[in-house]
Formats: structure tokens, C-alpha cells, sequence
């Protein structure tokens, strides 16, 4: 399967988002997408407490190791690809973490707003 363009939503080159832990989708360290990636993991976001435990609130806990998938666990402060909805669903609830736009995959365009990702954006100059 081929994978979108690896342009933000800045429309510049996508950056690497995270190597410790391993991030994306395909797990190569950016918010790369592709048609196999249901979930749209594009939006490259710097995970905090809060939003890890509004995850873990909706079924999805990011924070508790998973050895038999090499998922060590996210802790505050590491950076993630999510999903786009589900960063979106954060937004809309208050708890949305910082967003990386530079490493943000222009696809996560398709379900969040440019200027709510800006309003949240770590990398802006």
C-alpha cells in the first residue's frame, strides 16, 4: 500500500515526530499515513497527564506498558501520533495536549481544523 505525501499542515516536509517511544502508524518514528491507517495517527502531539488520563476515560489507555505489542507506555512529555479524532475529541472536551505542527501529517486536515491545531501548536515562530 503507498502512503499519503509526507507534507504537513503547514505544507512544508513532514518532521519526525518520535523515536523514544517509536511513533506513527508504521512505526518510523512520523505521523506518516497511508489507506491502511483507519485511524488517521497524523496529529503529533506532546502527551501530558490530563489528556492521557481523557484517554484512558474513552477506552484507549495509552499510559499502561503493552510488551507484547513493544508498547512501553506514554508518560507526560512524550510525543505521539494520534489520531485525529481523537485529538479532536480532546479539543472539544478542553484537554487537547500541544501539537507538533511541523511533524503533524497534513491528512489529520481531513478531521481538525488548521486553527485549532495552531491554537495548541508547540513549533510556531
Amino acid at each position: 500500500m503507498q502512503m499519503a505525501e509526507a507534507v504537513n499542515v503547514l505544507g512544508e516536509q513532514l518532521e519526525a515526530c518520535g523515536q523514544d517511544p517509536v511513533t506513527g502508524f508504521y512505526r518510523d518514528g512520523c505521523c506518516n499515513t497511508g489507506p491502511d491507517d483507519f485511524g488517521s495517527h497524523t496529529v503529533c502531539v506532546v502527551v501530558t497527564d490530563d489528556f492521557l488520563a481523557f484517554s484512558r476515560a474513552r477506552g484507549n489507555d495509552l499510559s499502561t506498558p503493552r510488551p507484547e505489542f513493544g508498547f512501553p507506555g506514554l508518560k507526560s512529555g512524550d510525543n505521539w501520533c494520534l489520531c485525529a479524532a481523537r485529538w479532536q475529541e480532546a479539543f472539544e472536551a478542553g484537554c487537547a495536549p500541544r501539537v507538533r505542527l511541523r511533524a503533524t501529517h497534513r491528512a489529520a486536515l481531513e478531521i481538525c481544523a488548521l486553527t485549532d491545531l495552531k491554537s495548541h501548536g508547540t513549533d510556531l515562530s
